[in-house]
């Protein structure tokens, strides 16, 4: 067994040590062909990573592991490559470039979350719902999303839907600079509230797990500075190596299922149809709470 490969990225050099350990062992994904995975997501999870609080999530022995933590600050040594920015006492990384990448994946970082702003600046650029099924497996997730992002349309506006690479979804929409955090979790407020009284059968805004049977959770709290959240092509710590991917109308109304994107296949679909939440444009938000208001 291989105790150590050199990996040449651009100008840079980077050590992999136990390239063979299993990070994932019932997909067979070792931990060098992860970071060679992670390289192939690069182009896709860049835009949606540069320039935003991360926090990743690390399993030292792989998925099957009894460890694995979060961490924000950034881990020591760090290459020189590695830029770092500081927002009180954390020092966060800035998963701007590919060397960046594929370090934090030989650190066994198996999932990475990022913020809804910018460093240094107070407003978010993207409005984000949080799909949470009550059930591990629910057959009407897709539904649920395509419930959602109907109502969106119906006020003038575009998201997209994403997997959220474990047992629900999320529905992403990029908005022009205006809206605060507070605004956006009103707006979320406004759309759950006015979906789980149209489809009570379908959807609850109980925030106790408890209270909400089956129901799927339209969880719209999630909008605070520097909470970070799953970004779109991580990969997650569970069985399968799913990956967090945008969908289609056409795979939604289809039915697809989060256990369908995976390591093995996102690199070839994204190849195929792109990042679909880079061509979604900036929605008007502000104007839309604005009319929303004079109701």
């Amino acid at each position: 067994m291989k105790q150590r490969v050199i990996l040449q990225i651009g100008e840079h050099e980077l050590s992999v040590s136990h390239p063979d350990k299993l990070l994932w062992p019932e997909s067979g994904i070792t931990k060098l062909a992860y970071v060679q995975t992670l390289a192939q997501l690069a182009p896709f999870m860049l835009p949606h990573s540069e320039g935003r609080y991360l926090t990743t999530i690390r399993y030292p022995e792989g998925i099957a592991g009894e460890t694995s933590f979060y961490q924000k600050n950034c881990p020591q040594p760090a290459p020189p490559f590695v830029r770092t920015a500081k927002d009180g006492s954390i020092n966060y990384v800035v998963l701007d470039s590919l060397p960046t990448l594929v370090w934090l994946g030989s650190l066994y970082s198996l999932e990475f979350h990022v913020s809804c702003e910018r460093i240094g600046d107070p407003l978010p650029d993207r409005w984000i719902l949080d799909i949470d099924p009550s059930l591990e497996v629910e057959p009407r997730l897709m539904e649920a999303a395509d419930e959602v992002l109907t109502l969106l349309e119906s006020l003038g506006l575009q998201a997209v839907a994403k997997t959220s690479g474990a047992t629900g979804a999320q529905i992403v929409m990029p908005i022009e600079r205006g809206p605060t955090y507070e605004q956006l979790r009103a707006f979320g407020k406004f759309v759950s509230e006015y979906l789980a009284a149209q489809r009570p059968e379908l959807f609850t805004v109980a925030r106790l797990k408890k209270d909400r049977g089956t129901l799927i959770y339209l969880d719209y709290l999630q909008h605070h500075p520097g909470r970070t959240l799953a970004a779109p092509y991580t990969p997650r710590a569970r069985p399968g190596a799913p990956v967090s991917t945008p969908l289609t109308r056409e795979e939604i109304k289809r039915d697809v299922k989060p256990a369908d994107f995976h390591l093995a296949n996102v690199p070839q679909r994204l190849s195929a149809v792109g990042d679909l939440i880079a061509q979604c444009k900036p929605q008007p938000l502000g104007r839309v709470l604005q009319s929303l208001s004079k109701l």
